[in-house]
């Protein structure tokens, strides 16, 4: 994943500190996921504490620094996705299955990711609206189309599969149904007319 890109005039010793911080809760929160203690980071970084709330105040800044490139690559998608010819629902399915593989990046992320839902204010909020957006279109077309319910929303189906994400990294047996429980959730989706015997 690239780093996010340092602020223009950042001094070339505070764009090291930064792309090492960067590294260091990477690698720290890969080990101990998103609530991972920030002085292990600091200290993996080999900066001081203070030095690290320097470039991320809190620690929803550094997660939104880390995850920025995965909320831009799922939006991507869901655009490649929505210009695909493709069934709707085909499209919507598809893109779900990659926003849950991606939830999976690091322990405890969906929690984060839903804990934005109640704070407008967090830095992960902004740069994950984006992201649950292009999401929603797809939903819509899929709606409009006839073959999702219409009284389910864009926050119904962030918070549905983002509980699906959380589950199936809780043990490896239902990580190895993520596909399964997916198909489970669509199928409860699905607008009753279109279902074979709707």
């Amino acid at each position: 994943m690239p780093d996010e890109p340092a602020p223009p005039g950042q001094r070339a010793d505070a764009r090291r500190n930064r792309e090492r911080i960067l590294e260091a809760a990477r690698e720290v929160i890969g080990e101990q996921g998103t609530d991972a203690s920030l002085r292990d980071v600091a200290r993996r970084a080999d900066v001081g504490l203070g030095t690290l709330y320097r470039h991320f105040p809190t620690r929803d800044t550094l997660l939104e620094a880390l995850l920025r490139a995965g909320f831009g690559d799922l939006t991507e998608q869901a655009d490649v996705l929505a210009g695909a010819d493709l069934p709707p629902e085909r499209a919507l399915a598809d893109w779900l299955g990659a926003f849950i593989g991606w939830a999976g990046t690091f322990r405890g992320l969906p929690a984060s990711l839903t804990a934005t839902l109640a704070d407008p204010q967090s830095a992960l909020h902004a740069s994950c609206l984006g992201m649950r957006e292009a999401g929603g279109r797809l939903l819509r077309a899929a709606q409009d189309a006839g073959r999702i319910r219409t009284d389910v929303d864009g926050t119904d189906l962030f918070a549905l599969v983002n509980a699906l994400s959380w589950i199936t990294g809780q043990a490896p047996t239902l990580a190895a149904r993520r596909d399964h429980l997916l198909a489970l959730v669509l199928d409860g989706l699905a607008h009753p007319g279109s279902r074979p015997n709707g």
